[in-house]
């Protein structure tokens, strides 16, 4: 292996954009951000009919059980905070 393939760096075999940005203008960075969000929204895919209400049966059913959780955590701290302070809690009502 040659010396030069050594020291050879990936930044300086790379065919991406050169690296200085001071060359392009204010419009010229605009365009060319324009360009690869359009770029990227391309490769997007939108979900089927069937993966969509799937999706959001999910969704709908993780929430539930979240709420659940909460409401009974919410219940457990309340009444533990009674009983510790002596307050009328939500089991006194």
């Amino acid at each position: 292996m040659s010396e030069d393939q050594v020291t050879e760096t990936a930044a300086s075999s790379s065919k991406g954009r050169p690296a200085k940005k001071a060359d392009r203008g204010f419009f010229a960075r605009i365009a060319l951000f324009v360009r690869q969000v359009i770029g990227e929204l391309k490769k997007v895919v939108a979900p089927t009919r069937k993966e969509l209400i799937n999706y959001t049966l999910v969704v709908l059913v993780f929430v539930a059980i979240m709420m659940l959780i909460v409401t009974l955590l919410d219940l457990a701290f309340g009444t533990g905070v009674s009983w510790v302070f002596g307050g009328t809690g939500a089991g006194d009502r």
